[in-house]
């Protein structure tokens, strides 16, 4: 499985924005896109745009492109469409719910085999959770100390769309997001816009 290995801070400072959550992440950098003030064209924007939603996601270009195609298909604007298929990805929704502090942290619990979807182990991080599917802690992964105090510490991060269990260890998809409810800072248009040429 393709894993990023570019150093997280230095990819921080590039795109200008704090993907991870990390303090020091923009510390060097005083929060300045690294181009120094240039100007950038219309394609640079549509790119950084890109790689800043695939940052956020932790997603390779060639899966990426295929959420794209898929959202290109839907019903719905095709930007919003990417987004909320990313939104549902295991990994993700794993860091969404708490049981995680960072995405990466979420796509090694899984892979480790920690987490059940309603009541099946499922080790894929690119798992795609659909409504009323329930995400649970497995059983013995509950004495793991780093875990529980995650999922305690981060009870009251919380989005709209997930329902948690604190008891059980669990939350639940109860709807697909709407965009303005998805917590990361994109303009999906500008990605649509740089897969249309």
């Amino acid at each position: 499985m393709a894993t990023h290995r570019e150093p997280r801070f230095k990819l921080c400072r590039r795109l200008g924005i704090n993907i991870y959550g990390h303090p020091k992440a923009l510390k060097r950098g005083e929060g300045k896109n690294a181009r120094g003030g240039r100007k950038i064209s219309e394609y640079g924007l549509q790119l950084l745009e890109k790689q800043k939603v695939k940052a956020y996601y932790g997603v390779m270009e060639r899966q990426f492109l295929r959420y794209v195609k898929a959202a290109q298909k839907s019903s719905e604007m095709t930007g919003v469409a990417l987004l909320k298929s990313l939104e549902c990805r295991l990994d993700n929704l794993v860091y969404r719910i708490g049981f995680a502090k960072s995405i990466r942290q979420a796509r090694q619990m899984v892979t480790h085999g920690h987490l059940l979807v309603n009541g099946k182990k499922v080790d894929i991080p690119s798992f795609s959770v659909k409504v009323d599917d329930v995400i649970t802690l497995r059983e013995a992964s509950r004495k793991n100390e780093m875990v529980v105090k995650n999922f305690q510490e981060l009870a009251t991060f919380n989005v709209p769309y997930i329902e948690k269990q604190m008891d059980q260890f669990s939350g639940k998809l109860i709807r697909l997001p709407e965009r303005e409810e998805i917590p990361i800072d994109a303009n999906e248009r500008l990605i649509v816009e740089y897969y249309s040429k």
